[in-house]
């Protein structure tokens, strides 16, 4: 295969010149003669002269009058030729070359051109052109940046020129694509995980959340134990123990926490308690308290459980009450008033008897009021708010008296405790 201008010749086995000025009609042009060279051909004046140098072995000094072309085979290829004066003239931007014929110029790897120094100078045939760099354009004679955030394709969130060029950028929460134009969200829950506790990933950003019992700090970040406590006094019945992410209820020494926030007292004497065996046990709010089986005095005596009676028999007795009951009962501290509290009543009724209640002992302080409710009981009531843990002993006298003037009375001595608590 011979390159563009030969032809390959199938006797001499070889690539052989195609004569263009033979085969290609009307080659040259306004007049021009067409000279055949080498891989080419040449189109001069017609009153040119050229001196062509042949290479092959056989040829001899010619001329042809066609062309008025001059070709000989020189003894010595390098000698120069005989007449210099015929050599061919070239056009501007041209030169000739060492076989003769003219060859463009490269003026931009020379140094001849006269661009400026913010200028790229672009070889021309027989000429060059002074151009911009690249993101530049010509006004003038001057290159001036080209402002690429005005043309497409445009940045998906902010456009930033820069001399020559330009880049995209993308707004908090955001990311550059491969394309280097479109911003895609990025998802700080998978990146870092910023949240102390809980990430949720939304466009552009996030939002952090805490697990109950903890709230967001003003960093919007980290949690904050919530403090339940403070929140109400209401929240625990006695006191509330905040604790990191909840809270917990507590009662005092003898009561339990129900439900999680109220206290409830705790029945020692079901449960576990030191009294004795002459001992009974009696549970109040908070505790429990240990009263002798057996609590009559002298000259009493025992004649069922809790009941001391005075005998006739005995002169002394004649002046004390006949009989002494004792009770026992629990209110918690700081009780509403007015408030009843206990009912005190006859357990015999006689005929064409007065009774009357009294309370005898115990009342120093005016706590207490006795309102008779019938013709044989009466209500105890408490009228002055008790604060605790306190033990009020008050003695309720019945008076019976009938109209044969018999007089007796019996005496009901009441234990009041009263608990440290107004639970």
């Amino acid at each position: 295969q011979c390159t563009d201008g030969y032809e390959w010749d199938p006797i001499r086995q070889r690539c052989k010149d195609i004569d263009e000025c033979e085969i290609v009609p009307d080659a040259c042009k306004g007049g021009m003669k067409c000279v055949n060279h080498y891989g080419g051909y040449l189109c001069l004046p017609r009153t040119a002269q050229i001196i062509v140098n042949e290479r092959e072995e056989a040829a001899a000094e010619s001329t042809s009058g066609r062309n008025n072309v001059i070709r000989r085979t020189p003894a010595d290829p390098h000698r120069a030729p005989p007449n210099p004066t015929h050599q061919i003239q070239c056009a501007a931007g041209y030169e000739q070359s060492d076989h003769n014929v003219c060859q463009d110029i490269d003026e931009c790897a020379t140094g001849t051109h006269n661009c400026r120094t913010d200028q790229v100078c672009v070889n021309l045939r027989g000429s060059f052109s002074c151009q911009c760099p690249p993101g530049y354009q010509k006004r003038g004679d001057q290159c001036v940046d080209v402002d690429e955030c005005t043309l497409p394709p445009y940045c998906h969130h902010r456009c930033v020129n820069t001399p020559g060029s330009y880049y995209c950028q993308c707004n908090a929460g955001f990311q550059l694509a491969s394309n280097n134009h479109t911003c895609v969200d990025i998802n700080e829950c998978d990146a870092n995980n910023p949240c102390a506790q809980q990430c949720y990933n939304i466009l552009g950003s996030f939002i952090c959340q805490c697990n109950p019992g903890f709230e967001l700090s003003s960093d919007r970040i980290n949690c904050e134990d919530t403090d339940e406590c403070r929140t109400s006094s209401y929240i625990c019945q006695y006191q509330c123990v905040n604790e990191p992410g909840k809270f917990s209820c507590v009662c005092p020494e003898g009561y339990q926490v129900v439900g999680g926030r109220t206290c409830q007292d705790i029945n020692e004497c079901e449960t576990t308690n030191e009294c004795r065996e002459d001992e009974i046990c009696w549970n109040y709010h908070g505790g429990f308290r240990c009263y002798p089986r057996n609590p009559c005095q002298e000259p009493y005596v025992l004649t069922s459980e809790n009941r001391c009676v005075c005998p006739v028999s005995n002169a002394i007795c004649r002046e004390l009450p006949y009989s002494v009951v004792y009770k026992y009962m629990s209110i918690r501290s700081d009780r509403t008033v007015p408030s009843d509290i206990f009912q005190i009543q006859a357990t015999t009724i006689y005929p064409n008897t007065i009774n009357t209640f009294r309370i005898k002992s115990g009342n120093e302080n005016g706590e207490f009021y006795l309102r008779q409710t019938s013709a044989v009981s009466a209500m105890l009531v408490l009228v002055k708010s008790l604060s605790g843990p306190r033990e009020h002993i008050v003695d309720l006298e019945m008076l019976t008296v009938n109209s044969l003037n018999y007089r007796t009375s019996s005496v009901l001595r009441l234990t009041i405790i009263v608990g440290p608590y107004a639970f």
